[in-house]
């Protein structure tokens, strides 16, 4: 009778033996399941796709300090191919410097006002001259708020009789400001000045 009650206990022990291994081991599996699955999750926030063509394209989401250099360069850029890119066309002159605007201060404005003023772009509509910018560099400063910069470009001005180049070298500094359609770096230029502008060479077209 002893021996039964011995070998009860004995299986006893051994079926919670059993059941604590597999409770254990299904509490340690439910937690790493939880683990992943929160990883996963944050994982997937940091992906955006994007509908192109018909086609899904992934992109990764990142903090703006991570891409401020590229996004304070473009936004550069993007401000002098609008304010410099020129036809003889009062709707284009227009429509540029207005994009142009909305990514810079007062001070690209009173330019832009001394340039009209001074019948800059009635000469470029009147001399059927287009002018085209390309800019070779921006260099940018982010380590001291607002953003230091300065462009160097050349000027392409092409006239009935002749093409001319001139070197262009602004500077300015970028402010944080919010995003929008017509500001989509989120950056606004100001106190831009020319530092330089001066003709590089002039042919004569055939």
């Amino acid at each position: 009778m002893f021996s039964k009650i011995k070998n009860i206990d004995t299986a006893f022990r051994h079926v919670r033996g059993f059941t604590i291994v597999v409770v254990v081991g299904s509490i340690i599996m439910s937690c790493f399941a939880l683990y992943k699955s929160f990883s996963l999750v944050a994982q997937m926030q940091d992906k955006v796709y994007i509908l192109a063509n018909g086609k899904a394209l992934e992109a990764y989401a990142s903090d703006r300090k991570d891409n401020i250099p590229v996004e304070a360069r473009d936004h550069v850029m993007t401000f002098h191919k609008l304010f410099f890119t020129l036809d003889p066309d009062d709707k284009v002159i227009k429509t540029n410097v207005t994009k142009a605007l909305y990514l810079a201060d007062d001070s690209a404005k009173r330019i832009y006002d001394d340039l009209k003023e001074n019948g800059y772009y009635s000469g470029i509509i009147s001399g059927n001259i287009s002018q085209t910018l390309e800019v070779d560099s921006v260099a940018i400063d982010i380590n001291k708020y607002p953003y230091h910069f300065r462009c160097y470009a050349t000027q392409k001005i092409i006239r009935t009789t002749s093409i001319a180049q001139r070197s262009l070298i602004t500077e300015g500094n970028l402010r944080n400001v919010s995003r929008s359609d017509n500001n989509p770096h989120g950056f606004l230029v100001e106190r831009w000045k020319t530092v330089e502008n001066r003709d590089l060479s002039t042919e004569n077209r055939k």
